[in-house]
């Protein structure tokens, strides 16, 4: 069903009515491309992208002409020619609810729109201190809450991207060393559409001035009951057991020497301590501010989309 009632920001669509909304739009992303987009343990198929990705793109796409016009207008008023500025989408949810996965699935589709814009990912994680820095700060065992993020960083860093800055670096997160990678940078040169992904991007500025969200053009959440996503962590943390923490380099080696029962109780402790206290803390309440909530079942299948009208 679909909820057109008037009350409240938000316009509810059933995956049905969602669906109908891709239009014409096209299926530009073969099979083989999303095993390599998918994140670890994330069961999405085809049938996700028709259903709940191609309409997204479609809207965006709408988003990122209208925001063209926008500018030609202001600059028609001003008399002058007003430069592009990146077209900025944010991805927001809790750890393991599949917002990697969307974003680059979106970062893939925009790419192939007819305008073929430029388009740059950026994770959050780039911006988290290094572990040296948390261990002396006491933060390590808040790794994720907003307070173990360089914010000041984060905010320049989107501030200067939609001033039009040429270029911009940022130092780069490694999950596997579960680091900050001493001399490594991503450079992004100016795109045509910033992707930023992470669990804090729509968190309001706790001084009350500026905050990221302020130079969104358009922000998704990715939403789950949190029994769900603690499945998924765990389920994630099995795979990666048998995959990436066998890299000898992997900060989480350890895991692939224990048995499964030991590894699901560290996952199960590291959620109820860590995760699931920031997730509803501090994640879970900027839901409100997106322009578009994605609602997953358990299945990681979408069922319901929430469209911010006003």
């Amino acid at each position: 069903m679909t909820d057109r009632g008037v009350d409240g920001p938000y316009l509810d669509l059933d995956r049905e009515a969602w669906r109908g909304l891709r239009a014409s739009t096209p299926m530009s992303l073969t099979a083989g491309e999303l095993d390599e987009l998918r994140g670890h343990a994330d069961p999405i198929g085809l049938g996700e992208v028709e259903d709940i990705y191609l309409p997204l793109s479609r809207l965006l796409r709408l988003y990122y002409e209208a925001g063209t016009g926008l500018r030609d207008t202001v600059g028609a008023f001003l008399g002058e020619q007003i430069r592009p500025a990146p077209f900025i989408v944010a991805v927001a949810g809790s750890v393991a609810v599949g917002k990697s996965t969307t974003a680059r699935v979106l970062r893939t589709l925009i790419t192939r729109w007819p305008q073929q814009p430029r388009t740059a990912l950026v994770t959050t994680d780039n911006f988290l201190y290094p572990n040296a820095v948390l261990e002396q700060h006491g933060l390590m065992g808040r790794k994720g809450f907003p307070e173990s993020y360089n914010r000041r960083a984060l905010l320049r860093f989107v501030q200067q991207m939609k001033a039009g800055a040429p270029q911009l670096s940022t130092p780069v997160y490694s999950h596997l060393a579960y680091d900050i990678v001493p001399g490594e940078i991503q450079t992004v040169q100016r795109p045509d559409v910033l992707i930023l992904e992470g669990i804090n991007v729509l968190q309001p500025d706790p001084r009350g001035s500026l905050a990221l969200a302020d130079f969104f053009d358009f922000s998704i959440y990715v939403d789950a009951e949190p029994e769900d996503i603690r499945q998924w962590f765990l389920g994630r943390l099995r795979a990666l057991r048998d995959t990436a923490f066998t890299d000898p380099t992997s900060a989480f080696r350890r895991l692939t020497q224990v048995s499964a029962a030991e590894v699901d109780a560290f996952g199960t402790e590291v959620w109820q301590s860590v995760n699931q206290v920031n997730l509803i803390v501090n994640i879970q309440p900027t839901r409100a501010r997106a322009t578009l909530v994605l609602h997953k079942a358990a299945d990681h299948a979408v069922t319901q989309v929430r469209l911010r009208r006003f």
